[in-house]
């Protein structure tokens, strides 16, 4: 299956952008946000927003459709929790989403040379992509009456 050409842009995230992508968030997404928060799409953005250190927006062809950032867990030890958020766009142009990804994943193991964070059991799009990534994933925890997954990367084992 061949894509056309699309044009990606990262940017800071902003507020302005977390309504388009959250009315349109993937199934999974909107999923895993409940059952780890409770939260709706749009309160779950906003929530990641403020928690983040670092934040961007993808904009497919100018559309804000992903949102992904880390917030710190331990700035002295250099601990991350990454997150990232996004609508069915992210698999339609699945090709320069991984090809873009592996290069997100760089800059952040320099910032943050510990990454760690939990993923739903059910979100499996979203792990094949986190073990792609090489991110170590462990044995499934209940959180809030639902299975997570630990998921963790060092920069000294990429």
């Amino acid at each position: 299956m061949s894509q056309l050409a699309v044009d990606i842009q990262i940017v800071p995230a902003r507020a302005s952008h977390v309504r388009t992508v959250a009315r349109r968030m993937r199934k999974a997404d909107r999923d895993e946000v409940s059952a780890a928060s409770g939260r709706l799409p749009a309160d779950a953005l906003i929530y990641s927003l403020r928690k983040s250190s670092v934040a961007w927006t993808a904009l497919i062809d100018g559309v804000p459709e992903l949102m992904f950032g880390v917030g710190d867990l331990n700035v002295l030890a250099g601990v991350g929790a990454p997150w990232l958020l996004g609508t069915d766009a992210v698999e339609k142009n699945y090709v320069a989403f991984l090809r873009g990804s592996v290069d997100w994943r760089d800059q952040l193991l320099r910032r943050y040379p510990v990454m760690r964070n939990f993923v739903d059991v059910r979100n499996q799009a979203s792990i094949r992509w986190l073990r792609w990534l090489g991110f170590k994933l462990f044995d499934p925890v209940e959180l809030r009456g639902h299975e997570f997954c630990l998921f963790e990367l060092r920069s000294d084992n990429v």
